[in-house]
């Protein structure tokens, strides 16, 4: 008995060793030095929602949907045409499946495709949402702990896509506020996936002037669970549901997001008829210095700007307003809707329109080449050092 539990208390250490010998190689990186953070500034006033035309309806997106896979990284019980119908029913009229590390088609209209795919498997729940990539990327670190790893990605991913979705920061482990303001190259921001209503990680990234648009997405891993399908959505002001138009709203920023509560509770019915009646933005832009935003019902609107400033106030309106000043980096809309509706615009920001059409830009940052070659230099040897012990562990288990 005693040697039964040797032995597999030696197998037990050699799998261990093995395991933080992978760990260790898949850890490589470049370690970059990061440009300083610039808040925004310039004479004019970045309006997302310029071209905003109320004729065509808002139309409601999910940009972030699981489905079952016929592999063993199944997520969830239903397949495509079910997951699909079941969005059409509570009002959906874009939806894109963003299984892991794989495109999903369309079931039933090949326009209306959207490839989009999750990246990321790691332990710390850093995912991307990588749209119309020009090949697949797999390779993740399984321990993101450092912000150059973070950016390595990015780099890696958008260079080969049209842009990315930073995926839920507020339920992704060591996304931290110094993260926030460092890291650059994605264009949208799932700002609102958890609890919180105050977006605290979007409003980091825009006080260090890293222009993102905020976007809200379910994340649906069953669709027949009422808790988790038509939670969050998008509205995007698109004359159609083709991915290029869809594309222009999205990086321009011409579109508002939803949080929404589980109405019905289980209820079908209610849940659907409560589904189409949403509340919506009728009207939003910037006029002279002044941002503005017109609803379609009574709400508290608040408008935030750098450091989490209430600029503007309206208790209970439909209508809310505030002065941009120079000294104003930006302002966003956020309207609590009496029943537990929750609308966020995206930023307004200032920027120099001389020198560029948006304030969105790639931050600076350059490797540092000695600490690239000393952390990596660290992360081989010591997988080595383990490698060895894994060696060594299994030649006396063999003996043994």
């Amino acid at each position: 008995m005693k040697s039964l539990l040797k032995i597999s208390g030696k197998a037990v250490t050699a799998l261990l060793c093995a395991i933080i010998t992978a760990l260790c190689l898949f850890s490589v990186s470049p370690i970059y030095r990061f440009e300083a953070p610039r808040p925004f500034a310039g004479p004019d006033i970045y309006n997302p929602y310029a071209g905003f035309d109320t004729i065509p309806h808002w139309k409601r997106a999910n940009f972030h949907t699981h489905t079952r896979v016929d592999n063993i990284l199944n997520e969830c019980p239903e397949y495509p045409p079910v997951v699909y119908d079941d969005y059409m029913k509570l009002g959906y009229d874009i939806l894109a499946f963003s299984n892991h590390n794989q495109l999903t088609r369309q079931p039933y209209d090949s326009t209306l495709q959207i490839n989009v795919y999750e990246h990321g498997f790691g332990l710390f729940k850093f995912h991307k949402l990588v749209f119309n990539p020009s090949k697949m990327l797999l390779f993740d670190h399984p321990l993101p702990f450092l912000v150059s790893q973070k950016q390595w990605q990015y780099d890696y991913l958008s260079a080969n896509a049209d842009f990315l979705v930073m995926n839920h920061p507020d339920r992704s482990f060591f996304t931290t506020p110094r993260s926030m303001r460092l890291l650059t190259s994605y264009r949208l921001m799932e700002a609102d996936s958890g609890i919180s209503t105050e977006l605290t990680h979007w409003d980091e990234a825009l006080g260090a002037g890293h222009y993102s648009h905020c976007i809200l997405n379910d994340d649906c891993h069953d669709s027949g669970d009422h808790r988790r399908i038509a939670i969050r959505s998008s509205w995007l002001a698109t004359p159609s549901a083709l991915y290029e138009d869809i594309r222009e709203s999205m990086l321009h920023g011409r579109f508002y997001s939803l949080r929404t509560p589980d109405f019905g509770n289980g209820d079908a019915d209610l849940k659907r008829a409560a589904n189409a009646s949403l509340p919506s933005v009728s009207d939003i832009g910037v006029r002279g210095d002044t941002v503005f935003v017109r609803l379609t019902a009574p709400a508290r609107i608040e408008a935030t700007g750098e450091g989490r400033k209430m600029l503007a106030l309206a208790e209970d309106g439909d209508y809310l307003e505030c002065r941009l000043g120079e000294d104003e980096p930006y302002a966003r809309f956020t309207a609590f809707f009496e029943d537990g509706n929750v609308l966020y615009t995206n930023a307004f920001t200032r920027f120099d329109k001389s020198l560029a059409s948006s304030p969105y830009r790639v931050s600076g940052h350059s490797v540092d080449v000695l600490l690239t070659i000393a952390y990596n230099a660290m992360m081989l040897a010591l997988a080595l050092l383990f490698a060895g012990f894994t060696l060594r562990l299994a030649h006396v288990k063999l003996k043994s």
